[in-house]
């Protein structure tokens, strides 16, 4: 006599569980994967910003004064805070005060020292440099910064430390 069984067997229960656990995993390694890519993606949104800035500001003051902008090393070492702030109505400054305050205020964006917690810089780019270059009234900006993922380092020009994880960011504009 054949009797009808009814439910699942113990093997059935097993496939299931290892399907569903496997779909679980690529769920959370495509989480970890989509995490690293939003911080890449907003490292690059902040270094555009940054060169905007820098690029705004240099518009903004008097073309004699391009020339002082021209730097390899921002974002090595904070220089020290101008003598004659810049950051007010009551202070009119000079196209070399405002140079000064500019350069100064930028690197702070870029080493991320103009928003702390705790005295430690929580802002700006990991690893970043920054250089600004000028022939006659043409400009560029590069910014460095470290990427988490290791990428092909193919960037020709000396600004940030070569690695495979450089990101560069190279604006070229030019300024009456």
């Amino acid at each position: 006599m054949i009797t009808s069984q009814k439910g699942m067997t113990f093997i059935e229960v097993l496939v299931a569980l290892f399907i569903l656990v496997t779909g679980i995993l690529g769920a959370v390694a495509m989480q970890a994967s989509a995490k690293k890519g939003s911080f890449d993606a907003m490292q690059r949104s902040v270094a555009s910003a940054l060169a905007q800035d820098i690029l705004e500001r240099m518009r903004s003051n008097d073309s004699t004064a391009l020339s002082g902008y021209a730097k390899s090393d921002y974002g090595v070492k904070l220089d020290d805070v101008p003598a004659k702030r810049c950051n007010t109505i009551a202070n009119v400054c000079t196209p070399a005060e405002m140079l000064t305050n500019d350069m100064y205020e930028w690197e702070m964006a870029i080493i991320g020292a103009d928003v702390t917690n705790d005295s430690a810089n929580v802002a700006g780019l990991v690893g970043s440099r920054a250089c600004i270059s000028h022939a006659l009234n043409a400009v560029t900006i590069v910014v460095s910064w470290e990427g988490r993922s290791e990428i092909s380092d193919s960037e020709k020009n000396d600004c940030g430390t070569a690695s495979t994880k450089r990101r560069q960011l190279i604006v070229e504009a030019f300024i009456n």
